[in-house]
């Protein structure tokens, strides 16, 4: 069995590489269109998120000395996504927090993966649709290889990201250290729910778009 992941980064302290243990399970659990079963790797169980847990949307603010710039915004202008983030840990089971449903037109930022533009795999986190209708990342899947990523961060500097591939994989075999796993890039994932439904009405797969910085 893998070791229990390491408590949440924060991004106050610059990541050397992200090195999570890379054991937490991508929780991409909607009340509705997304399951509320999530890929389970590395012997944890997926469960749903408690809304509550979900973070506030992130807010421009006075620079503070030393502190990393957190990510604020993303924008996907090839299928016309257009978010302001909000950050997102661990919950209590150690899954990853998602945010809740009624922000399902917010997208998140997994606070213990890299800051974007950063050395490491920042992961950023948001719904297929929920209860309340199509949500940030309904379009996700009509993304082409070569399409723009933008992050803005809470200083107003803007990092590009080129995707270079997308996967639809199962939840039950999600690959964890491929997304989260420690690497010399400055890599980022935007991951959503996707696939058929199962007899819950929830879907199966999880769509993972994977980019590079420019």
């Amino acid at each position: 069995m893998s070791p229990a992941p390491r408590p949440v980064r924060r991004y106050g302290t610059p990541p050397a590489l992200a090195r999570l243990a890379l054991v937490v399970p991508l929780t991409l659990a909607v009340l509705t269109g997304c399951s509320s079963t999530a890929p389970a790797p590395a012997g944890h169980d997926a469960a749903d998120p408690a809304p509550a847990a979900a973070r506030g949307t992130a807010s421009p603010e006075a620079p503070r000395a030393g502190r990393v710039a957190a990510p604020a915004r993303v924008a996907v202008p090839s299928i016309g996504v257009s978010s302001s983030l909000m950050e997102l840990g661990l919950n209590a089971d150690r899954t990853v927090e998602v945010p809740p449903a009624e922000k399902g037109m917010t997208a998140g930022w997994y606070t213990g993966g890299a800051v974007p533009g950063q050395a490491g795999a920042a992961v950023i986190i948001g719904h297929n649709d929920t209860r309340f209708g199509k949500a940030v990342f309904h379009d996700l899947k009509k993304i082409d290889k070569g399409a723009d990523i933008t992050v803005t961060d809470d200083r107003g500097k803007a990092s590009h990201f080129t995707v270079t591939a997308t996967e639809s994989v199962s939840k039950n075999s999600f690959p964890t250290e491929k997304v989260y796993g420690p690497t010399e890039d400055h890599a980022l994932r935007l991951i959503t729910c996707d696939g058929d439904f199962d007899a819950q009405g929830h879907p199966v797969n999880n769509l993972i778009v994977y980019a590079t910085l420019n």
